[in-house]
């Protein structure tokens, strides 16, 4: 995922966390929040309850990378949070593609053109 689609800032990712809405998966949770920002920004956070800083770090990039493809399908000017859960460890790239895009589409934030 390109640096330009991150959400870095700490007071991004509290304002989000405080007022955002949230969508959960066994893998993942989706926290959505509009943003005044024209395009789409993600942040990743895996806390401890998933493992060692090494598991951490695998499952951000596996977020990131499985993110990546989805994001132009999604409607501009909303910040996003991911929140990875322990049973993420296990998961592949297909499986949290999948799980994104039930979140993405529970959430109704989809593009109807490029919706699966």
């Amino acid at each position: 995922m390109q640096r330009r689609f991150r959400l870095t800032r700490s007071e991004d990712f509290k304002r989000v966390r405080r007022s955002g809405k949230s969508y959960a998966h066994p893998l993942v949770v989706l926290i959505v929040q509009k943003s005044d920002q024209p395009r789409v920004r993600v942040g990743v956070a895996a806390g401890r309850t998933v493992g060692t800083a090494v598991i951490r770090n695998r499952t951000k990039r596996l977020l990131r990378e499985a993110m990546r493809i989805l994001i132009p399908n999604i409607a501009s000017g909303l910040d996003l949070i991911l929140i990875a859960r322990p049973g993420l460890i296990s998961a592949s790239l297909e499986d949290t593609r999948q799980a994104l895009l039930n979140l993405l589409k529970r959430a109704q934030i989809l593009t109807p053109l490029h919706e699966s």
